[in-house]
């Protein structure tokens, strides 16, 4: 089985039609266990709340959705003991702490976080760090073996 860190960009995707949706769609595959810090409830969370501010979710919607997230074959890792790595990666790469917790957690488990966020996958392709992300398109591009 292959262990995968996702982060919330690439959970948004599996509930809102976007560019990437049916890459990270594919990622929900039963030979994959797919991990999580536990601030990706939060994250969705936040992601569903601006969907209704911006009017393309209905409020009655919002609580399904986040049912409908609770139930995703998710492996959830705390992230309180990922905290002190997280800072440092946060200082050494200049991005939020909040997207470092996924790389100090892929790196403490030895695998890929798999982001569609462009932007944190090409900021990281050239630090010591870039072997521990990918984005979704060029992970799929990588053929399935290296998922």
């Amino acid at each position: 089985m292959t262990t995968l860190v996702v982060d919330a960009s690439v959970a948004a995707k599996w509930f809102f039609p976007e560019d990437y949706s049916a890459e990270c769609r594919r990622l929900l595959a039963p030979q994959r266990n797919l991990l999580v810090p536990d601030l990706i409830w939060s994250e969705m969370g936040n992601i569903v709340w601006k969907r209704v501010r911006q009017g393309e979710v209905q409020p009655d919607e919002a609580a399904r959705l986040i049912a409908d997230f609770a139930r995703m074959p998710l492996e959830v890792a705390p992230t309180q003991d990922l905290l002190p790595a997280a800072v440092e990666l946060a200082i050494a790469t200049d991005r939020t702490v909040y997207d470092c917790m996924y790389l100090a957690l892929a790196i403490d488990r030895k695998c890929p976080v798999i982001t569609a966020d462009e932007r944190f996958a090409h900021v990281l392709a050239a630090t010591p760090w870039a072997k521990h992300v990918r984005h979704v398109a060029k992970a799929r591009s990588r053929g399935r073996r290296s998922l």
